[in-house]
Formats: C-alpha cells, structure tokens, sequence
C-alpha cells in the first residue's frame, strides 16, 4: 500500500508541475499577451515563464500524452519519476523469481528465468532507446543504451562489490574468513570476506563473457570503416550462443556442484579413517620398503572386528564412521559407509576380509603419497603427509561450499498454487511497467541531455542503473551482511551473474537493435572500459576465494577511473 500511495502522489505531482498557468510580469517578451490594458496599468498576461512558446511546441509527448518539458528542471523530475517507477518494476521481477524458485527450485528457474528477469529492465531500456524514430534519432538515442549497459555493469562489480566486502567482512584466520567472527574492525589484511570454488567459476564466466565486444570493436581495431556491419552480425551470434551455452550450465550447475561435493565428502572420509588409523596403530602402516605393514594393519583389524569373524560388515564399518565424529562436514553416514564399503570390498559380498582390507588401506596411503604433498616427505614412518592430506581435503570440501543442512534453509511452500498466481502477478506487473515506462525515461534523458550540455552517457551511465540495479544491489548487500562464506559465495555469484547477462542478453538485444536499424557501432571507449573492468574485476575473482578488505578499495577506485577515461577518450582523443 505504501509504494502505491507514494506512486500516486508522484503522478499527481508530475501532472501539476507540467501545467503551464498563467502569471502576471511587467516584463516585456516577445511572448507577452496583451490583456487590452494600455500605458502599462494593467498587467500583462504570460504563459509558464520558464519555458518559451517555441520550447513548448517542440515538446514531444511520447505515447502522444505522457508528459514532457525541455526545462532542465522538469526532465530532472521526470527522470526521477520514471526511475523509480523501472526501480518498481525491478523490485516486482525479483519479489516474482523468488517465489518462483521457492516453488520450482534452482535449476531451470535459477538458470534460465532468474537471470533473464533480472536483466529484464535493462533489456527494455536498450531495445526502446534506438527503437523509435528516425535511423537519425535513434543514433543520438542508443548512446542511452550503451551507457546504462556500461554504467549497470561497472557499477555493479566495483561500487556494490566493494560495499559487499565491507558489510560482510570476517576475521580472516588461516587465510579463511571465521563466520560471524568480526573482531579486527576495518584491518585491511586481517578482515575480509571467503567465498566458495563456484564462485571462481562464476567470475571466470564474467571475464570470458566479453567476448562479444571484442568481436564487435574488431574492425575498429584495424582502424577499418568496413565490414563494421558483418562484425555487428558476427558479434550478435556469439553473444547468443555465449547465452544459451550459459544457461545450460546454470541448469545444470547444481548437478554437477553436488557430484563434486559428494566425490570431496568421500575423498575426506578417507583422510580421516586413515588419520583416525595412524593415532591408533602401534607402529607404522608401511614399511621401510614402503609396503603395507600387515602386523600393525592386522591389530587394526582385530580392532575393527567387534565380533570376531575376521570379516568386516556393513555395522562394523559404520562403528568406525561414527566413532571418528565428523562433525565439520555435512555427512550422511550410511552414504559414506557405502562407499567405503565399496572401495575395500572387491569381492562384493557385502564384507571386507583382511586381505581387502590391507589392499584398500594401501591405495588410500598411494592416494595420501600422490597429493599436492611432496614426495620426498612422504616416508613410510612419517604422519606429516596423512596429516596434509587430510588437511588438504578438508579444505578442498569447504572450498564447494556445501550448504546442506544450513538453518537458513528453505522449506516448503505452504500453498503452492496461491503462491505461483501471487508469482505471475508480480511478474506481470514488473514486465508491463518496464516496457510501458522504458521509452518516457530514455526520451527524459535525451531532453535532460540537450536542456543541459550534458552528454546522454554520462547521465545514463550514473543514474539509469540506480534505478534498474538498485533492488539487486541493496539484496546483495544485506545477504552479505550476514557475515557467512555461503551468504558471501552466493552475493557475489549474483553480481558475478548479472554482469555476464549484461555481456550476454543486454548485448544481444543492442546488437540486434543495431543491426537491424543499419546503425552505426561507434563506442570504443565505452568498449574498453567494459573490458578493463569486467577482465580485471574476472581474473581478480577467479584466482582467489579469500578477499581481504583492502581488495575492496581496488573495486572502487575502479568507478571513478571508468568515468574519466570515457571522457577523457572521448573529449580529449576524440575516440568515437
């Protein structure tokens, strides 16, 4: 009811400042009116005072009766308004997915229509932006588009990235954020966030999905006036396959995270039973020639072998399970027991004899030897390489970010079908006002842009996208309030995926626009600012998973720095 009340009165008000009443001046104007009053004892009667009879004429409604003015001050409001009505759109899209992927889960939802509605408002302020008009128009228009292309994406991976780490920042132990442990204060080495080896993925993903714009600049590159519009046609191609190639992936992202955790749980399993066996044995599990030593693997047996009947069954092995409390992962018992059961068992008679047994301990110990652990410490009577080994999966466990059994877990839905229609209107509502509203906003900016000097980039670079990203951006960054690596891994993977939608969908759409109405591709510089960002912002993320907070300087510093060189380029270098 709020957000409505507040939308009624800004019409209301947009309606009464675009009336022009009548004042009284005494001043002489070409626009004066006279009332039939001579030697100036009368007043004279004037129309609105700040704009002309000329101004008011070349005032273009869009629709034929939305609301205009070519005053500075006026196209300001109408930004304003029209703003918060794509920022109304935005906020419905995402209420909408999210009640959508309660119901339906991740996968599909997650990978193909989550994505696709985020990018949705920004989508619809490009395709309008060079859409309507004359080839001519739409060439002064579509600069509107690419600015908030440009703008969206840097925002969102420098100034948002940055305030993430700030809001989310952890003590960092062991080069590992602690969860909820935010006892150094702003220490720029000492504090920071982790996030998981998917989120790596996701960045490495954004860097690739750049492509599309070195495809596009190519002849520009050559500085070639030709085969501009085939590079158009060839760039929309791969931008199109780059989308769909990554929404399979989404869609199937969850399978494969959850066959890797599963391989990372079994392969720390292991590390334990063998760390667990060493602390018990009287002696060394291999011998000076590096063999299994089946004196002491055989009183480990006997120990195993509650019952006596030199087998190992199914309970025995999970006794051995249990006893080894492992509490740091998120383990199914019986699962683990199974596998294990099936690494010893080669006869597969549902037991474990001691000649089985000592063949498994001895590919297990191979296994231990042939880690990341150097070779030459890895002696027959040494525990330092089981040690790291078990250290080293421990790690690789964490590093997948399982978040099963997490208490901010969701459940299910109470009323599936109330929820899937609350779900459809949201989204409804979302798409009809961005696409009812997305052509007054960038007719707004384009009468800003001449009513003040101001380049149409610049002001959709800084404003437009803190209309269409501001619900995304203020969602990420009270996710990683929550000061957990999970909240951290999925906060960034959002901004990670929005930026490559942009490079993808959002691209798609300008391309094809571009192609169709034979404009012209000239954005050089707003091209190579995506690309230093996007590469830097990519390769930063993709390399590491711990962020210490002085990381998040770099992110900031890197907005500025995108202004001024696409002015600098632009108005000094003159690039096009």
């Amino acid at each position: 009811m709020a957000s409505n009340s507040l939308l009624l009165i800004a019409i209301s008000t947009l309606l009464i400042f675009t009336v022009a009443g009548r004042v009284i001046t005494t001043t002489s104007s070409p626009d004066l009116v006279s009332d039939g009053v001579q030697n100036g004892y009368g007043g004279i009667l004037r129309l609105n005072p700040f704009v002309s009879a000329e101004e008011s004429e070349a005032c273009e409604q869009t629709y034929g009766f939305m609301p205009c003015t070519n005053t500075a001050l006026g196209n300001l409001f109408l930004i304003l308004v029209y703003g918060y009505l794509m920022f109304l759109a935005a906020t419905y899209l995402s209420a909408g997915s999210e009640l959508l992927l309660e119901i339906l889960g991740p996968g599909l939802v997650g990978g193909l229509l989550l994505p696709m509605l985020g990018a949705l408002p920004d989508a619809m302020l490009i395709l309008v932006s060079g859409l309507s008009g004359s080839v001519e128009v739409a060439q002064e228009q579509v600069s509107v588009g690419m600015g908030l292309l440009a703008g969206s994406t840097v925002m969102l991976i420098t100034v948002i990235w940055g305030a993430c780490i700030n809001v989310g920042k952890c003590d960092i132990v062991n080069s590992v954020s602690v969860d909820n442990q935010d006892t150094k204060g702003f220490n720029l080495v000492g504090s920071g966030v982790s996030t998981d080896i998917w989120t790596s993925y996701s960045a490495m993903i954004m860097a690739v999905s750049v492509l599309p714009f070195i495809v596009v600049q190519f002849p520009q590159i050559l500085h070639s006036d030709s085969g501009r519009h085939l590079a158009v046609l060839i760039g929309l191609i791969v931008s199109v396959s780059l989308l769909i190639a990554y929404c399979v992936y989404q869609v199937i992202q969850p399978k494969l995270q959850r066959r890797r955790l599963d391989f990372a749980k079994h392969k720390h399993v292991r590390s334990r039973i063998l760390k667990y066996l060493k602390m018990r044995a009287l002696g060394r599990l291999m011998d000076d020639h590096g063999k299994p030593n089946h004196d002491v693997l055989a009183k480990l047996f006997t120990s195993i072998d509650s019952d006596g009947d030199a087998r190992l069954s199914h309970s025995e092995l999970r006794a051995l399970v249990v006893g080894m409390r492992l509490y740091e992962i998120n383990l199914n018992e019986d699962d683990a027991v199974n596998k294990v059961m099936r690494d010893f068992d080669t006869s597969e008679n549902n037991e474990v004899d001691f000649e089985e047994f000592v063949a498994g301990i001895a590919k297990w110990l191979e296994e231990a030897k042939g880690s990341r652990i150097n070779a030459h410490i890895a002696g027959p009577d040494t525990l330092k390489y089981i040690h790291d080994y078990y250290e080293e999966t421990k790690k690789e466990h964490d590093l997948l970010g399982d978040d099963a059994g997490e208490e901010d877990e969701e459940e299910g839905v109470d009323d599936p079908r109330a929820t899937t229609i609350k779900a459809v209107l949201f989204l409804l509502t979302g798409t009809l006002i961005a696409a009812a509203f997305a052509d007054p906003l960038v007719d707004a900016v384009g009468n800003f842009s001449a009513a003040t000097s101001i380049p149409s980039f610049f002001i959709s670079f800084i404003a437009l996208p803190l209309a269409t990203n501001s619900s995304e951006a203020v969602s990420a960054i009270i996710f990683a309030s929550r000061k957990k690596q999970r909240s951290a891994s999925l906060t960034f993977s959002e901004l990670y995926g929005a930026v490559t939608m942009n490079n993808i969908l959002c691209l798609s759409v300008f391309l094809a626009l571009v192609y169709a109405r034979g404009l012209t591709w000239d954005f050089s510089s707003e091209v190579l600012v995506i690309l230093i960002v996007c590469i830097v912002m990519g390769v930063f993320g993709s390399l590491r998973t711990t962020f210490p907070l002085w990381t998040s300087f770099i992110a900031f510093a890197l907005y500025p720095f995108s202004l001024i060189l696409v002015y600098v380029l632009d108005y000094v270098f003159g690039w096009s």
